[in-house]
């Protein structure tokens, strides 16, 4: 059923939701790969420690090895959505992920396995980048929020299915990891046939000069004034006839306000510090003396959890807006981690240390998790927001790397509680600089916001 929208100075419009949310969901099953992987590790890293005998150096390396591949899949995403399209790099993401899902899984050394998951981060970086992308620019401002929030409900869905799955493999003996790792063959098969049915993003194509296709694709979202008011807007952005984006645009003036905010969203996202209790589960209740039968059941419960919080957020987004989720998100993590920093101290009960874990991740997922991604396919004008975006998202990737590469070699220094009181401190300063620097977008079209983040 066609959903209407309309302004004072603006004609009447309304769009097709059935079809808009049908393409959204298709597109985010990129999310529901980027979940898998950044899930699996956890399940997976009490079996990879006695296969590969790992130290505190190579278990952080192993597992952010996926982030080293994610920032060069979000260099190469970049110039491939901005030269040829959306579509052709969700494609090549499926493809890649695939067949390092298998190649995982039958990794016989500790060198071939982490290749393998680097070059899976490739494929999960190229998703993590375009699937957001397309999804923002596919579209109606009245509903962006809800439907680029899609892409980390798949996410957690994919964690939360992943988590289970290595709970009911965990007593399949030492090779179960093997299994968990090359079951992510069969959801990217899933979406590469997905991709096929997808149109191409009308943003792109009115911005490549391929109005008249544009405008087709248009038809399908919306009705006639729909068309006609997003052609206009999207040609007043492009008429001067610009050149393509190269990586050195992200740093001119017009367009750096923008570039900075995204950034340093990107960074906060991850150096807010909550990857490490996704990926660590069993290190931090292996601390308070949790068996492992507990901890992979914990993860079970951290994935109910975001889901749920993630689809509250989903219905927030566009009704509080992103800007109060972001500030709440920054507080309700600091004093969570000051909280869950003292009970490890303290050796608290495990049931105990489950409760805050459980509430930072609410908050986490109602907050940073999906709104983040939100802004970032958002604030960057058309004509560089490809580029742009794979500069915020290799950021993020690069954060979760030194993240989850420093966690266990400071948990045998200091102790798992420490890095918790350091992981506060940073959320106490992303909440001022939320507070200072990031401005509301909801309800504004893409091309709006370009006015409301440019320079001058």
């Amino acid at each position: 059923m066609p959903t209407s929208l309309s302004r004072p100075d603006t004609p009447a419009v309304s769009f097709h939701s059935a079809y808009i949310i049908g393409i959204a969901f298709i597109a985010a099953l990129g999310g529901y790969l980027f979940g898998f992987d950044f899930a699996v590790i956890s399940g997976a890293l009490p079996f990879l420690r006695q296969q590969f005998a790992l130290t505190a150096w190579w278990e952080g390396f192993l597992t952010g090895s996926l982030a080293l591949g994610c920032m060069v899949g979000c260099l190469a995403a970049g110039q491939l959505a901005d030269r040829y399209g959306r579509r052709p790099g969700l494609q090549l993401a499926a493809g890649i992920f695939a067949g390092s899902s298998l190649a995982m899984a039958l990794a016989p050394t500790l060198g071939l396995f982490v290749v393998a998951r680097f070059v899976a981060g490739i494929g999960v970086g190229m998703a993590s980048m375009l699937s957001p992308l397309y999804i923002a620019e596919v579209s109606p401002a009245a509903v962006r929020g809800r439907n680029v929030a899609i892409n980390q409900l798949t996410v957690v869905v994919g964690i939360l299915v992943t988590n289970l799955v290595n709970y009911l493999l965990a007593d399949q003996g030492p090779d179960a990891w093997r299994w968990m790792f090359g079951l992510g063959a069969v959801p990217a098969m899933l979406f590469l046939l997905g991709v096929l049915l997808l149109p191409e993003s009308p943003r792109w194509l009115a911005q490549t000069c391929r109005v008249e296709r544009a405008r087709y694709e248009l038809y399908k979202i919306g009705n006639e004034d729909f068309v006609n008011d997003t052609l206009a807007e999207i040609e007043a952005r492009t008429a001067s006839g610009e050149p393509k984006a190269r990586f050195r645009d992200v740093l001119g003036a017009d367009v750096r306000p923008a570039v900075v905010v995204g950034v340093v969203l990107a960074v906060f996202q991850q150096f807010c510090g909550i990857n490490v209790v996704f990926n660590y589960t069993s290190t931090i209740f292996a601390a308070v003396g949790a068996d492992l039968n507990r901890q992979l059941f914990e993860t079970i419960g951290i994935g109910v959890v975001n889901l749920a919080f993630t689809l509250v957020a989903m219905f927030l987004v566009d009704r509080l807006g992103r800007r109060p989720l972001l500030l709440f998100g920054a507080l309700g993590l600091a004093v969570s981690y000051l909280v869950l920093a003292f009970l490890l101290q303290t050796n608290a009960a495990p049931g105990l240390v489950s409760g805050v874990v459980l509430a930072a991740i609410g908050t986490y997922g109602l907050s940073l998790a999906p709104v983040t991604w939100v802004v970032i396919s958002e604030i960057f004008p058309t004509r560089i927001r490809g580029v742009a975006s794979s500069v915020a998202t290799v950021a993020l990737w690069g954060a979760y790397f030194v993240l989850v590469f420093t966690f266990p070699i400071m948990a045998q220094a200091i102790g798992a509680y420490g890095p918790f009181y350091l992981y506060a401190g940073i959320c106490l300063l992303g909440f001022f600089f939320v507070r200072a620097k990031v401005k509301e977008t909801k309800g504004q079209t893409l091309e709006e916001l370009e006015g409301t983040f440019g320079g001058h």
